[in-house]
């Protein structure tokens, strides 16, 4: 009986926390969009959000970091299957990047529906 063995649960989290840091370290948008993730949360402590608003800012940065993570893969995928430039891997490329520009534009509005309120009643 022939049965494949799993590595053991720490090191399947040690290989995550590794992808995560090498998209950070390595790939820009991935450093901007943690910046922005970082200016919300100081925005949303002196602003004091409600627990319904963190939630929602949590599971935004949730998604933009997780599509940023699958979009660097993408590529990385298509750039070692192929160096020369062909249809299928720019489909590839260019849809992988706009599921993360989607998410980031709909986080920006949620995040103006939270923020501008608070802003205007410091007036």
């Amino acid at each position: 009986m022939n049965r494949s063995r799993k590595n053991p649960l720490y090191k399947s989290f040690g290989y995550a926390f590794a992808g995560i840091f090498t998209g950070i370290r390595n790939e820009r948008n991935m450093k901007i969009h943690c910046f922005l993730m970082f200016c919300v949360v100081i925005a949303g402590a002196l602003f004091q959000i409600s627990v319904i608003e963190w939630c929602i800012c949590l599971v935004l940065f949730g998604l933009i970091l997780s599509l940023e993570l699958v979009n660097t893969a993408v590529e990385a995928v298509v750039d070692l299957v192929t160096e020369e430039k062909k249809p299928l891997a720019k489909v590839a490329k260019d849809t992988a990047a706009g599921a993360v520009l989607i998410a980031a534009v709909m986080a920006a509005i949620a995040g103006l529906l939270i923020f501008i309120p608070k802003l205007m009643a410091i007036r």
